[in-house]
């Protein structure tokens, strides 16, 4: 059956039809449970998510995705609706991860205390809240404090509530859009320009840098979409996609294994080094386009019709990345008072593994389920 090349970013259909690409919930679900594993400190199968085995991790995954999404939602509803609409979805959409980022963190700070011990309130970077909470309370509400695993929600604050800006510019020239939000990234990385932070002097996640990915993926969704086909398609994407890949390997293993180490030249090591996060170094940022690549060439689109338990396990934790997240950051400290209080080793860590995720699915199940019921359909992050 044709399709009307309008519903590619018709938000009904992405939300709740027929033709939403489940790929795009399946990295992000699959990206849930590799943050879950790697926010469990001490667990030996973290060893097994993508931060291990390249510059980039799961973050890149979200914020990309986010971009994408939020162009194929907003722009459908600016088509149909107009700008009203894009601009109050936008704002509440924003003020809603804002509420589940303050919810997130009243929880976290009552599971820490009823632990009673004070390491976890090191570990968790909530000690200054209990020492102080008046001025804690404050800046928490400035989205300045931010418990540890909790910092990437003021993130996509920003970036949600900055959307229809970003919509507005790509519309009326996208070419100028994109080179303005990299020529922004690049002052970043040579003036390290950040917003400020409490009790530390600057945002883990530094919006400034971060956008960059995040107008990337509304380009991929909107105006760059058959730029970006055509850049995949080209003879010469997939040999060095895969090369940069294979150099970040060698590299991020050259770390654990000492023999790799010497394959690595100083002078290399000198271009590339630090890798910050704060700021999405040029590298992470090159090996999260490299990986997107090559999804983009190889990853065959999930179909409704065919749905394997473990594929259809990661989209519905996609389906609702909010929820899912804030799930897991609580699970994944319980997993940690449990194997530090209860017992530890290589098995209890596979059973509290196992036990996080299959919890994450089961409650994404649950409201997937509760969300056709009340014909909303999954919500973008």
């Amino acid at each position: 059956m044709n399709r009307d090349p309008k519903q590619e970013c018709d938000p009904v259909s992405y939300l709740d039809g027929d033709h939403r690409d489940l790929r795009l919930d399946a990295c992000r679900g699959l990206a849930l449970w590799f943050i879950f594993i790697d926010h469990i400190p001490g667990n030996a199968f973290d060893r097994l998510t993508l931060r291990n085995y390249g510059f980039c991790d799961t973050s890149e995954i979200f914020v990309f995705i986010s971009g994408y999404t939020c162009m194929l939602a907003y722009g459908g509803a600016l088509r149909r609706q107009g700008w009203p609409t894009v601009i109050v979805r936008s704002l509440r959409r924003s003020l809603e991860i804002y509420a589940a980022f303050l919810l997130l963190v009243i929880a976290y700070l009552a599971l820490v205390w009823v632990t009673g011990s004070s390491i976890y309130r090191d570990e968790t970077n909530t000690r200054v809240f209990f020492d102080n909470p008046g001025i804690a309370l404050v800046h928490l509400l400035a989205l300045q404090y931010t418990p540890v695993n909790t910092d990437i929600l003021p993130l996509f604050v920003a970036l949600h509530f900055g959307f229809p800006l970003v919509l507005w510019l790509m519309l009326r020239n996208a070419p100028i859009a994109l080179i303005a939000s990299f020529l922004l990234y690049v002052m970043v990385q040579l003036y390290s320009w950040n917003l400020p932070a409490w009790p530390g002097r600057e945002a883990y996640f530094n919006p400034l840098a971060w956008q960059l990915l995040f107008v990337i993926g509304a380009c991929s969704a909107g105006p760059g979409a058959a730029r970006l086909a055509a850049i995949s398609r080209s003879p010469v994407t997939v040999p060095l996609a895969a090369s940069f890949v294979i150099f970040s390997l060698v590299v991020t293993l050259s770390w654990r294994i000492e023999p790799l180490k010497s394959l690595i030249p100083d002078a290399v090591e000198g271009l590339i080094y630090p890798i910050y996060k704060t700021h999405m170094a040029p590298v992470r940022l090159v090996h999260f386009l490299a990986l997107m690549f090559l999804g983009i060439r190889f990853l065959s689109p999930i179909k409704h019709s065919i749905q394997k338990p473990w594929a259809m396990a990661m989209v519905r934790c996609g389906e609702n990345s909010l929820s899912i997240y804030c799930f897991s950051v609580l699970a994944s400290f319980l997993g940690l008072v449990i194997l530090n209080e209860i017992a530890g080793g290589l098995a209890m860590e596979a059973v509290v593994s196992a036990a996080g995720i299959a919890l994450m699915v089961a409650v994404a199940s649950l409201l997937t389920w509760e969300a056709k019921l009340d014909r909303r359909g999954p919500k973008l992050f």
